[in-house]
Order: C-alpha cells, then structure tokens, then sequence
C-alpha cells in the first residue's frame, strides 16, 4: 500500500513539474516576425504584387496556419507611395519560415492562382527587389496584436518605427527601455494600439529594433504623439542616464493598410 501512495506521489509530482514547465513556457514565448518590403518601380508593378498578394499569396498563407497577415502601403504624400509594399507575417517559431516555404511549394492552388507573379520573365519581373526583416517580439508584448479602429483602412496611420543603436550595448539599453523602462506600458495606457514591438534578428541596419503603432486617421495620430512627448513619465523616462544616447538613428514610416489586409 505504501509503495502504491509512494508511487501515486511521485506521478503527481512530475505532473505537477511538467504542468509548472509548460506554463513558464507559454509565459516566456516569444512570436517571430518577417518584414518582406517589396521594391518597385512604378504603379504597374505595385498592381501586380498587389494582385499576387491579394489573390494567391494571403489565401496561401491562410492555408498555411498563417491566421493574420498584415500589408501596408506608403500614404499618399510619402514620396515612396506607389514604390513599397510592406508584408507583416507572424510566426511561432523561426523554423516555420521554411515549414511556410515548402507547403506553398505544395499547393497547387498557390501555383495556378499566383503563377503570373511566379512565372514571371527575367526582363519583366513583378519588382525590383524584396527585402526581408526578422524579428523577435519583445518580453513585454510577447505576441502581436490586431487594432480595432473603425475607420476605412485608408484613412487608418499605421507607423512603422525603426531605432539604430550605436553599438549592441546602446541597443540593448533602448529594448530594456521599453520592456522593463515602461515605454511599452506608457504606449499602452496611452492606446496607441501596437501591432508589434521586435528586435531584429537580421536585417541590414543592425543593431536596431522596429515597432509598429496604429491609429484611426492622422488627427488621432498627431494628437496621440502630442501627448506622449509632453507625457510627465516620458519627461522622465528620457532624462534617466542609462538611456541618453541609446538612438543614433530613428526611421519613421506612415503607412495604411490595404483593404484586404488582415491586421
């Protein structure tokens, strides 16, 4: 009798590690993200990625276990509008970027539906290059988020942040500014509706990390930035030594997202 209680209690023991594992586990995961950024040359192009995008390459991806899909486009006074259209694709895990990649490679509908952008010819390609980003989500947003603006899409801001630390130390300190400073959470109570906050894993302006806020037009994105710069937390946020010079270059991108975009 006591063997079987004795047995009983260490069953219930590894249940218990195991169920205290997986719960640290989902606490301390993180989504991946890649930016694909596709360059073109005029508005021909934009009308034929855009058609491969909207037609074979989200329903693909939908098929994939890919349930939200971002696509955003310069707004119209931005001097790269019509030239850029960026793809935002959250990922579980690093290793399903190949998993995506060989199923698409499977679907027979992706092949027929998209085969005008995949079987294009080399002197008129669909554009002019892509560029890919990946990203780690940050500790304290560990996982993306979906606004819930009512606005038509084309009047919707979504910015697109981009910080370079001057070496991986500064940068370092401008993550930790976010995760443990409080930025994130001020952003938060704020309601800047943040699609996501990452770190970049590769990309060709590290060390540097990106963020994506939202808004309902740009009355509300102006107004929202306002009150943050005059925030009294940021006030002294900004101030503290340990994150003075932590930004040696800022890109900001205003962008709407497309009619059949997921997010």
């Amino acid at each position: 009798m006591k063997s079987r209680k004795k047995s009983f209690l260490k069953g219930l023991f590894l249940v218990l590690i195991l169920v205290a594992f997986s719960f640290t586990y989902q606490l301390s995961a993180r989504d991946y993200y890649q930016l694909k950024i596709y360059n073109l040359k005029d508005h021909a192009q934009e009308a034929r990625v855009e058609n491969y995008l909207k037609t074979a390459y989200l329903p693909a991806l939908h098929r994939a276990g890919i349930k939200k899909v971002g696509v955003f486009k310069p707004i119209e006074s931005n001097d790269e509008a019509g030239k850029k259209i960026i793809v935002f694709i959250p990922l579980k895990k690093l290793d399903d970027l190949d998993k995506i990649e060989s199923k698409l490679a499977k679907d027979t509908q992706y092949q027929a539906g998209g085969a005008e952008y995949i079987n294009a010819l080399h002197d008129n390609p669909p554009y002019q290059r892509i560029e890919s980003v990946l990203l780690k989500a940050f500790s304290e947003m560990p996982e993306f988020g979906v606004p819930k603006h009512k606005t038509p899409p084309s009047e919707r801001i979504y910015e697109l942040r981009s910080y370079e630390g001057p070496t991986e130390n500064y940068y370092l300190k401008k993550v930790e500014m976010f995760n443990e400073g409080g930025e994130i959470d001020l952003f938060d109570r704020l309601d800047f509706q943040a699609v996501f906050y990452g770190e970049v894993i590769s990309g060709n302006t590290m060390p540097n990390l990106m963020y994506m806020t939202t808004f309902s037009d740009m009355k509300s994105h102006d107004e929202h930035w306002n009150t943050f710069r005059t925030h009294p937390e940021w006030e002294i946020m900004k101030a503290l030594e340990k994150y003075k010079n932590t930004v040696s270059r800022s890109e900001i991108q205003l962008l709407h997202p497309t009619e059949y975009s997921d997010i």
